[in-house]
């Protein structure tokens, strides 16, 4: 992964508050390299491995509700560029015309297929296309929805120095996002308790993901990743 020189930046990007991150990667460029060689190396593999998965997950959501395979929603991610995410459909078609873009606990628009998809993540399958071509990496912030990164203060900028992933520190620690939402219903009140309570939070330890960055930690990540799902 090649990092723009700071002057290069999205004006949003360079300020002080990014550029002591900025520095950080700046100084690992090597574990940068890496990762995005492991990313390269490790999607081929997977998507020749999945595709007879990802071709019967697609069979059954296709035969047990009505709409498309997959799901696909604007994000941002790397510098602030946006791309079109690509996931299996686990919600009625226009779920999210319907609510909130956020699910909350016990959420009506998941379908069945849908909430064993989310339970062990395997709805996340299609994006290691997205690794593959540099959109997203297998660790890194969460991509989250324009919206949200709107609302982003000068320091979670710092988040969009590194391509949006797969998985993250922050997704570990929130695997059950949505339980901490609760039963609440109203879009708006969803929103805000995450725009108020859980982004924060999720944002300090995607900054804390920075600070200690190595390939190392990435694939600590990656197996921890891996443990949280079969457990």
């Amino acid at each position: 992964m090649i990092l723009l020189p700071f002057h290069k930046l999205p004006k949003a990007l360079r300020t002080d508050a990014v550029r002591p991150y900025y520095d950080i990667l700046k100084s690992k460029r090597g574990s940068l390299r890496l990762k995005r060689a492991m990313d390269i190396v490790l999607s081929l593999v997977l998507i020749i491995l999945l595709l007879l998965p990802i071709a019967v997950i697609s069979a059954v959501i296709k035969c047990t509700s009505k709409g498309p395979v997959f799901y696909r929603q604007e994000r941002v991610t790397q510098y602030g560029r946006t791309f079109n995410i690509l996931k299996f459909r686990t919600m009625v078609v226009g779920a999210d015309k319907a609510g909130s873009l956020i699910t909350s606990g016990n959420d009506s628009r998941v379908t069945k297929v849908g909430a064993v998809l989310r339970k062990f993540r395997l709805d996340e399958l299609p994006q290691v296309f997205h690794v593959l071509s540099g959109k997203m990496s297998f660790v890194g912030t969460r991509p989250e929805v324009v919206k949200f990164v709107d609302r982003y203060t000068p320091e979670m900028y710092a988040t969009l120095l590194m391509p949006a992933g797969i998985t993250s520190l922050a997704s570990i620690m929130f695997k059950d996002e949505d339980k901490l939402i609760g039963n609440v219903t109203d879009p708006d009140e969803v929103d805000r308790i995450y725009d108020e309570q859980i982004l924060p939070q999720k944002m300090e330890y995607n900054l804390q993901y920075i600070n200690r960055f190595g390939f190392r930690r990435d694939l600590h990540l990656m197996l921890s990743t891996i443990k949280h799902v079969i457990s």
